[in-house]
């Protein structure tokens, strides 16, 4: 028994050397210089584009820099940057967000913002596709109005629904024709005239009124033929195929 006692005493021996991750090691020792050249060598990734460089520097450099350190949100938006680059375009949205969300009074947080919105246009290509993205995008193009309405990521924001607005007209136009070659008028009436309600400026919106028009005659809607012509002349008088869809419209004030 007392050599099990002595044992055990025994393997109570000196502490083990520290398990910490180089990380965590460094976040405890880091100095003022130490932390700068850190950040130092994440700038220089970003500027070469060496994404996987940058977002290794990144990470550490979020872990180790002291709270309220204003260079926190920099790096998150460098990290999107990063991970939007690398085809990540959901971790690119979270780090994004964080900017405008944990630091909404940061100079960056507009612009964050906006970069946010960017990512989920950039998932929605085709109009033709599931419009969820596209959806996200706008919306995140519209709280960046709503809470940063000056300066120049509002501008180009606003630049980017417009460009949206186009993708969505044109995806509702697409349905429309889709019904329309299947002789579903109805159907298709019912996009052609969502379209011209929404999306009246969107470069599509003079075929759609004319395919409604088209529509209506096919049906014998005569009144609506009527009335539609009249805002044919009104707004498109000078759009391609009018003066067919809509004799006398051509040219009309």
């Amino acid at each position: 028994m007392m050599l099990l006692g002595a044992a055990a005493c025994g393997s109570a021996g000196p502490p083990p050397a520290s398990t910490a991750t180089p990380v965590a090691r460094l976040a405890e020792t880091a100095s003022t210089a130490e932390l700068d050249t850190l950040w130092a060598q994440a700038q220089s990734a970003v500027r070469r584009g060496k994404w996987n460089d940058a977002l290794k520097h990144l990470d550490r450099a979020v872990l180790e820099f002291p709270p309220g350190d204003a260079r926190v949100a920099q790096a998150h938006l460098f990290a999107g940057e990063a991970h939007f680059a690398l085809g990540s375009h959901l971790q690119a949205a979270r780090e994004f967000r964080k900017v405008s969300d944990d630091t909404p009074n940061d100079p960056l947080a507009a612009e964050a913002l906006l970069r946010a919105g960017d990512v989920y246009a950039d998932m929605w290509r085709k109009p033709e596709l599931d419009p969820s993205y596209g959806q996200t995008a706008l919306a995140t193009y519209q709280e960046l109005l709503n809470r940063y309405p000056e300066g120049s990521p509002a501008k180009r924001a606003q630049e980017r629904i417009d460009d949206l607005q186009e993708r969505f007209a044109v995806k509702e136009y697409k349905a429309a024709l889709y019904y329309m070659r299947l002789k579903a008028y109805d159907s298709a009436i019912l996009y052609l005239k969502d379209l011209v309600a929404t999306y009246p400026r969107s470069s599509v919106a003079p075929d759609a009124l004319i395919h409604l028009v088209r529509a209506y005659r096919t049906l014998g809607y005569q009144e609506d033929v009527q009335e539609t012509c009249g805002y044919i002349r009104r707004f498109h008088a000078r759009a391609l195929g009018v003066g067919k869809a809509c004799p006398n419209a051509a040219g009309a004030s």
